[in-house]
């Protein structure tokens, strides 16, 4: 067998090493073989030899602490589980090199951080959007990133979002049912399904593809309100059983009920000022996509231990709703 498929395969799992972190440290001359040092990935082992990986100590990361305010939600030696605002980038970009999340977490950890990668880092596992509200979490340690992944991966996470949409996504409406993709889903909800992949012509955007082409997607919605006379706006849960980038956004707007205030695929849909009276002016100026993380479910990586947090809606969601609460 190649040593790299032997290693992933034989590595304690309490050394919580991925077969990309053994790739490095083989490339890094960090993997001998009776004493004499491998550093190709391909190269054969048979039954009986005996493999030495030396793992170094993390290395400091480039990346600089800030002093920014976290809403901390759960923390032990492995994770952390924190209520991001909106507004705030989970990780440094260009375009974004500091003020994320990332830079946050480095400074509300100081020197407590086993690293992960071989580098003094926290690790996430999964994002939200820059102008999505809710729960993220991340890990403190390679062990907790391997298992996170993991759960990841078989997407047996759980996940729900709360959100405000245009129009009311009815299993009454036969346009709704008609659309390709979507179908009846259980609670008398709706479940979306396609692929996602970047936009063919706007690489800032995802789109919806069928036929085997994107990532595999699915999404989970139930209506719990409408508001309006006639009814022009409502909150859904949307529970995610994949996570692609952007995809309540990109299921939702393709089902034919974009999220309120969302700037790129809002398109052009319009409220109406006659069935929202009071609430009109403040629904019209949300100035970002209506969507909140509310809840985050899944099991401790360490200890195995089923863990579900909540999330109330931030002030701007919440001031909105109570406005079409009161119409």
């Amino acid at each position: 067998m190649r040593l790299d498929k032997a290693l992933a395969r034989d590595v304690p799992e309490a050394a919580a090493l991925s077969r990309t972190r053994l790739g490095r440290l083989i490339a890094e001359g960090a993997v001998r073989r009776g004493g004499v040092t491998v550093s190709d990935p391909k190269a054969r082992v048979a039954e009986g030899d005996e493999i030495e990986i030396t793992v170094p100590e993390p290395q400091e990361y480039d990346v600089v602490a800030q002093d920014i305010p976290l809403t901390v939600i759960w923390e032990d030696e492995d994770l952390i589980v924190v209520d991001k605002p909106a507004g705030m980038v989970v990780h440094p970009a260009p375009g974004s090199p500091d003020g994320t999340l990332v830079n946050a977490l480095l400074h509300h950890f100081g020197g407590d951080l086993s690293g992960v990668g071989g580098e003094k880092r926290p690790g996430i596992v999964h994002r939200i959007d820059k102008d999505t509200s809710g729960l993220l979490v991340v890990a403190k340690s390679d062990r907790a990133h391997h298992g996170l992944a993991a759960q990841f991966e078989k997407h047996s996470v759980r996940r729900a979002y709360l959100a405000l949409a245009h129009g009311v996504p009815d299993l009454a409406d036969p346009r709704l049912l008609n659309t390709r993709g979507v179908s009846a889903g259980g609670e008398g909800g709706v479940t979306i399904t396609s692929g996602l992949a970047r936009h063919k012509t706007d690489r800032q955007r995802q789109a919806v593809y069928f036929d085997g082409q994107g990532r595999h997607a699915i999404t989970h919605v139930k209506l719990l309100e409408r508001f309006g006379v006639p009814p022009c706006v409502s909150l859904v849960e949307c529970r995610l059983e994949t996570g692609r980038t952007h995809q309540i956004r990109v299921h939702m707007a393709h089902a034919g009920h974009a999220l309120v205030g969302d700037p790129v695929y809002g398109g052009r849909r319009k409220l109406s000022e006659k069935a929202l009276g009071a609430a009109y002016d403040l629904a019209k100026g949300f100035d970002r996509q209506a969507l909140h993380a509310a809840k985050l479910g899944f099991d401790h990586p360490v200890t195995g231990e089923a863990l579900m947090f909540n999330s109330d809606l931030p002030e701007d969601m919440a001031g909105l709703l109570k406005a079409l609460r009161a119409l």
